[in-house]
């Protein structure tokens, strides 16, 4: 018997060599996901198989002379899935993140996924997942943009002009053909400057860096929402445009009528059922509520003003066949996304394979035979 085990090591080079910055494919790879999620041919970490992924959060104090303290956006992270469909694999993202990083010239998370036999549970392959995390966070609200905006949308919104909007934008773009102008907004002027100017170069439409918020939503048929956690947009339901698509991959609170007057679709229920059930845990569900994206529609469905979580529709339903998508020019709508590991571990699979074919990257030997 072959007890041989080896797999492959991906750089950060050699998965933009694989493709990991191919938009069009990941939107279609991260649609798939959206598929088997409303099927439930999936597991995430958790009980109930739908958390977003387990922390370490470090104290304000400690005795101990080596143990971190907390910091602005400090903490690791495992987000452990297995996916069906054609993948019919498992793996985990793992990332470590300090905002004081940015300082010492690094990105805020340094990420690696690894992909793992469902059956044996060995290794297939490690690889840098910074690029990879990026490209399907923006192939997410790419694929509700497919889905939910109107198809003759020509001006654009990119709210929170850090690389994850960024890579919105570029995967959105891919959907979109139609959108004629961008409208950048940030709370540094020079951060929407830099996305307009590239917006403009690279798509050859007119950019527009703003520090209007209400400005840049006004005029925008479709809103690409990636803004600090650190101090989340206010959204005044009469700003939004008729018919227009909010896609929210950042936080925002907004006026009553933002969230009531408007369609809301989800990415996928049982993540947000889990989120509200963990913040009923935590004994303190309004300090919990406050950090995530959904805490403002998990509020008016405590309220009653909203309906249940279970009687919602998300992205998956509607590609499925199994919930109506948009029905008329007037619509609006709101798309909520909150992160979940199928979407690494799919697209890393892809990436993968890919370098299979390729012959990219390095086999690593894990053992010839186990010691034990």
């Amino acid at each position: 018997m072959d007890t041989r085990i080896e797999f492959l090591y991906l750089s950060e080079p050699d998965t933009i060599a694989a493709g990991v910055n191919n938009a069009e494919k990941c939107v279609d790879t991260c649609a798939e996901v959206f598929q088997l999620l409303a099927r439930g041919d999936y597991l995430m970490g958790g009980p109930k198989h739908n958390s977003h992924g387990m922390g370490i959060i470090f104290p304000k104090e400690t005795p101990f002379p080596n143990m971190p303290v907390a910091g602005p956006d400090r903490r690791f992270f495992a987000m452990p899935a297995y996916l069906g469909g054609r993948f019919d694999v498992c793996g985990n993202k793992w990332y470590g993140s300090n905002a004081a990083n940015t300082a010492k010239g690094l990105p805020r998370s340094i990420l690696t996924v690894n992909l793992n036999d469902k059956d044996t549970g060995a290794p297939l392959c490690f690889m840098s997942a910074n690029l990879l995390s990026a490209a399907r966070t923006g192939a997410v609200p790419a694929v509700a943009a497919r889905h939910l905006a109107r198809k003759d949308s020509e001006t654009a919104a990119v709210i929170g002009c850090g690389p994850i909007n960024k890579s919105c934008f570029r995967n959105i773009m891919t959907q979109m053909k139609k959108i004629r102008k961008v409208y950048c907004f940030d709370l540094f002027l020079e951060k929407a400057q830099a996305i307009a100017g590239w917006a403009s170069r690279q798509y050859g439409i007119e950019g527009i860096a703003t520090d209007n918020l209400e400005e840049a939503i006004r005029q925008s048929d479709v809103v690409s929402i990636a803004a600090s956690r650190l101090k989340p947009l206010y959204i005044d339901s009469r700003w939004v445009k008729k018919g227009s698509t909010l896609l929210l991959t950042g936080p925002a609170t907004g006026d009553g009528d933002f969230w009531l007057k408007n369609k809301i679709v989800y990415d996928h229920i049982g993540l947000h059922e889990n989120y509200v059930s963990e913040a009923i845990e935590s004994g303190d569900k309004e300090n919990y509520y406050k950090g995530v994206i959904g805490g403002p529609i998990y509020h008016l469905i405590d309220e009653g003003k909203l309906p249940p979580l279970k009687d919602s529709t998300s992205i998956g339903m509607i590609i499925n066949g199994d919930a109506q998508g948009r029905a008329g020019d007037d619509e609006t709508y709101i798309f909520v996304a909150c992160g979940m590991a199928v979407f690494d571990v799919a697209w890393g699979y892809d990436v993968y394979q890919e370098a299979l074919k390729q012959g990219i990257g390095q086999k690593l030997v894990l053992w010839d035979e186990p010691a034990l």
